[in-house]
């Protein structure tokens, strides 16, 4: 049993036990519920896709840790003006565990 899920503008396959690393949701939360589920196939093979959301279908996930991603190196130079600059960034990310698909 799988289901796509819309989580902050980007769409996600998640099965039951799977962990998922999206982009920084809410803190504070330890279980969310996610409403915004795409497409549903269930144990039997049955799928169900929205239009836009699939009605009464929802994922129930749990915040394992609020991480950073690698990080990106940023460096500009322009020849023969001696211009430099290096920068980085570290795109903050959540992990969620998905406990349950209904």
């Amino acid at each position: 049993m799988y289901a796509i899920v819309k989580i902050g503008g980007h769409q996600y396959k998640v099965a039951e036990n799977d962990t998922v690393f999206v982009n920084r949701i809410a803190e504070g939360e330890e279980k969310i519920t996610l409403e915004d589920v795409l497409l549903v196939k269930d144990a039997k093979g049955k799928v169900k896709i929205g239009k836009p959301m699939v009605e009464g279908a929802k994922v129930e996930a749990t915040v394992v840790d609020h991480l950073k991603t690698d990080k990106v190196i940023v460096f500009k130079k322009k020849r023969r003006k001696g211009y430099r600059v290096k920068n980085g960034h570290r795109q903050p990310i959540t992990q969620l565990k998905i406990d349950k698909i209904s």
